[in-house]
């Protein structure tokens, strides 16, 4: 009687063991035209084929237990996470793979176009650096620019450890990506590694793009809030305008620095997962920090192809708001002060 009771036990663990499911698979490439795909992964048929001729080989590389999912769906899977925000299991389902093929897919996508995508470029060449101050004078009469400056928050789940460090001045988990913006909302320069209690002068302060317009490697000035330091190479606004001058300079900076508003609100529209409709990044802030400057070598992307946003992706205002304080800073070496009044005696009188 026993040992019929232990065949019964071991028969209905077997029959209660969860069976495995082999699901089909969904090839997007064969499934949907170029305004499908971009609906769902953001970029068209063209840039998707070039990123696989780019990575495949380092996505498909065999792990000790198989051979991994073919490079195609990894990419896919990892897409359509950072256009949506959409839960992996949703993903999956739709893919025809499990949710921890979708995490993996995502993990080892985003390490892998972190460091093989090469979108992000400040401009080095003449050429392009005046192409570049002739696009933001074209757009309000602000001569010299070289780029627009802010920073934008990125919602988290609260991390494990310096969980305060994360909390915002808006009161949720973040982090605090600084980018610069050219007058096509390309992103020129990102920096995605602080905490989201960060200033955004202290990021600029410790960025390397900072040193070089220390060192006037770089000839033409920034647009930034007046949450950054006054200096000759970064432009603020003037506090309190008085006169028609000030006044007429106070606009003309508005108007141009606002594309890096614009950049972080179409980033935030193709890439769901870094805006708040999305929730917020369920990683260690180590992987959303990557994660974001991956969207931004994406977006960048779609910029150079002037891949539509569709109608149901509208543009989100986003807006940080400028932090307190004036930042103005004087002296012999570095008296932005000076520079802002001569170029409002020259301009905008």
């Amino acid at each position: 009687m026993a040992a019929f009771l232990r065949f019964y036990d071991d028969e209905t663990r077997k029959s209660l063991r969860r069976q495995r499911i082999f699901r089909d698979r969904l090839n997007p490439l064969n499934s949907y035209c170029d305004e499908e795909m971009i609906k769902r992964f953001r970029l068209d048929r063209g840039s998707i084929l070039s990123i696989l001729d780019n990575v495949g080989e380092q996505l498909e590389r065999p792990t000790k237990r198989s051979q991994g999912l073919p490079a195609s769906i990894q990419l896919f899977a990892a897409l359509r996470f950072l256009a949506s925000g959409t839960e992996q299991r949703v993903i999956g389902d739709t893919l025809g793979i499990s949710k921890s093929s979708v995490c993996k897919s995502i993990d080892k996508v985003v390490k892998v176009l972190s460091t093989s995508l090469n979108t992000i470029k400040f401009p080095s060449e003449d050429a392009d650096i005046l192409k570049t101050k002739h696009g933001f004078y074209s757009i309000a009469g602000f001569p010299n620019v070289v780029g627009a400056i802010d920073g934008t928050l990125i919602p988290i789940t609260a991390p494990k450890s310096d969980e305060h460090l994360y909390i915002c001045r808006k009161g949720f988990h973040s982090i605090n990506v600084q980018a610069i913006v050219d007058s096509d909302l390309k992103f020129l320069s990102v920096v995605s590694k602080w905490p989201g209690a960060t200033h955004d002068a202290f990021i600029w302060a410790n960025s390397g793009i900072a040193r070089k317009f220390e060192r006037s490697e770089i000839d033409g000035w920034l647009l930034g809030d007046s949450g950054y330091p006054l200096r000759p190479w970064l432009l603020t606004p003037v506090n309190n305008p008085k006169s028609r001058g000030e006044q007429s300079y106070n606009g003309s900076h508005r108007k141009t620095r606002v594309v890096v508003e614009q950049a972080f609100g179409v980033l935030k529209s193709r890439f769901r997962c870094l805006h708040k409709t999305g929730g917020a990044l369920n990683y260690e802030p180590e992987k959303c920090c990557m994660i974001a400057y991956v969207c931004c070598q994406l977006h960048n992307i779609c910029v150079d192809l002037k891949l539509p946003i569709l109608e149901e992706d509208e543009m989100d205002d986003i807006n940080d708001a400028d932090q307190d304080g004036d930042l103005t800073y004087q002296g012999p070496l570095n008296d932005g002060k000076t520079v802002r009044e001569a170029l409002i005696r020259q301009r905008f009188l």
